[in-house]
């Protein structure tokens, strides 16, 4: 890992920001645009927040940005609320039980955290879903969103080196 030298670690810079930036990419990702005929990939951008954050420090505040996230997408995406929501939260509630296991890991392992908790976060999403409607949701429209998600590693990675020096406590 390259190490740049350590940010402050404010509230509104490390959760704020990314949260803004995150809604900001889903609203442009959805626009109606096609290329060659296909829309364009509509990636769940929270799920790289919901890694980050629980690798970057443990906070209060983190949990309650990525269940705004989650009804944010909610609304925008028209499913049923708390669907994003709760999934979100899963995935971040388990990077935070796994923290400890991530912290030291080479790159190619941290990415295969990244991919398994986005993959459990879209697998939450999926049966809730089906237990919602009683009708089983496409698996490969499923699978469409969740591979430009799991291709979000790289912003992760970046945004986890960005602050995780910031705060000497969690060392």
């Amino acid at each position: 890992m390259s190490r740049q030298p350590s940010q402050p670690l404010h509230p509104w810079i490390w959760l704020g920001v990314p949260l803004a930036l995150s809604m900001l990419a889903t609203i442009v990702m959805a626009t109606p645009i096609r290329l060659f005929g296909l829309a364009m990939p509509e990636p769940v951008f929270p799920a790289v927040l919901a890694y980050a954050w629980a690798v970057i420090r443990p906070s209060l505040l983190g949990p309650f940005a990525l269940l705004v996230a989650g009804l944010f997408l909610d609304i925008f995406w028209g499913s049923p609320l708390g669907l994003w929501g709760l999934s979100l939260l899963l995935a971040y509630g388990l990077a935070l039980a796994a923290r400890s296991l991530m912290v030291g890991q080479s790159e190619w392992v941290l990415c295969l955290w990244y991919w398994a908790l986005s993959a459990i976060a879209f697998g939450t999403a999926y049966l809730l879903s089906w237990l919602h409607s009683g009708v089983t949701p496409n698996l490969v429209g499923a699978i469409l969103q969740f591979a430009p998600t799991a291709a979000l590693y790289p912003a992760a990675h970046l945004l986890v080196d960005r602050f995780e020096d910031a705060d000497v406590r969690f060392r």
